[in-house]
């Protein structure tokens, strides 16, 4: 979760990783994760704070159920944490059968962690229902950029107020709500139509960056034509193949981690982080030579392997001008 310093009390970029607690695989993520964004954001401008405590009761999943709306990047903004449930209160709806991996306790701290004030923050529950249906993360049912907030129906656990607060709190906000009976949560699941991108170009109107399958599903087309065709902020519509990590659960918006900043804090970022045509070249050069086309269990036997995924790993971090990054390169 990255929170800008137009936001905070003390006008510094707020930083904290996910401890990821909810899946046994992604727990080990956070400690690389720290150390990517600390050399990612190398200076006094950025304050990196540890990822919350290990615990289910704490269970964060970053900026996957976070979403900043504001007039533009460069104002002030509201920040909008989705739990999935209060942790502290057992009687508090919840799903039954997935887990909510992001807790009302843990989004809280991260609010006070950066500095936020409460009028600038909304706190909400995602519904029951939606995650109980495959909606694992809120930005698999909502997804904001700037003024625009493109939701679901059913994604918050009384949505009308949600979106009351959300309207008297953001100057101009504009919501864009698609129903059940235009598309059902399972299309929504199916699609990926919500963990889309909306990006702001040069011109200043918005796009949706969507995968393949919201054109392919009837429901998801009619609805995103017909947005495109009404007078909303929604400009375009652009279609990506991105089956292979659709596949793997991965849609365009696991792709995304919107950092806003100053001209002065970008000219303290770590240069080796930003694509050029250049890097974009030598990145696609390091995975032609470095990511297997198949792997085999019987490869996880196999010592080489660890060696050539720490060769592929050493490399990639100089190439992007990182530094030392895991535990094998301090050796």
């Amino acid at each position: 979760t990255v929170s800008p310093s137009v936001d905070g009390i003390d006008n510094k970029v707020h930083i904290t990783p996910a401890n990821l607690v909810a899946k046994l695989h992604r727990s080990t993520e956070p400690v690389h994760t720290s150390r990517i964004l600390k050399a990612t954001f190398p200076s006094d401008h950025f304050i990196h704070h540890d990822p919350l405590p290990a615990h289910l009761d704490l269970g964060d999943e970053g900026a996957a159920n976070h979403t900043r709306l504001s007039t533009t990047h460069k104002k002030p903004g509201h920040q909008l944490f989705v739990y999935g449930k209060n942790s502290f209160y057992r009687k508090s709806p919840a799903p039954k059968r997935y887990p909510a991996r992001q807790t009302l306790a843990a989004s809280q701290a991260i609010a006070r962690l950066h500095q936020l004030r409460s009028s600038q923050v909304t706190f909400a529950q995602q519904n029951p229902e939606a995650i109980d249906a495959g909606v694992f993360h809120n930005d698999v049912i909502s997804v904001g950029n700037e003024h625009l907030f493109f939701t679901h129906e059913q994604a918050f656990l009384h949505q009308e107020k949600v979106l009351d607060r959300l309207r008297e709190k953001v100057d101009g906000l504009e919501i864009i709500s698609i129903s059940s009976q235009e598309v059902s949560l399972s299309d929504v699941v199916r699609s990926y139509l919500f963990n889309s991108q909306l990006v702001t170009l040069p011109t200043g109107k918005i796009v949706l960056i969507a995968p393949s399958e919201c054109k392919e599903i009837p429901s998801v087309n009619r609805a995103i034509e017909r947005l495109i065709h009404e007078k909303n902020s929604l400009h375009d519509v652009h279609y990506f193949d991105l089956q292979q990590s659709m596949r793997n659960g991965g849609g365009p918006a696991c792709l995304r981690l919107r950092v806003v900043l100053t001209p002065e804090e970008i000219t303290a970022t770590n240069a080796g982080s930003w694509l050029t045509n250049s890097k974009y070249e030598a990145l696609r050069a390091w995975a032609i030579k470095h990511y297997r086309e198949t792997l085999h269990p019987n490869d996880l036997a196999d010592p080489k392997l660890l060696l050539e995924v720490r060769t592929a790993l050493d490399q990639l971090t100089q190439l992007l001008e990182l530094g030392s990054i895991y535990d094998f390169q301090y050796s």
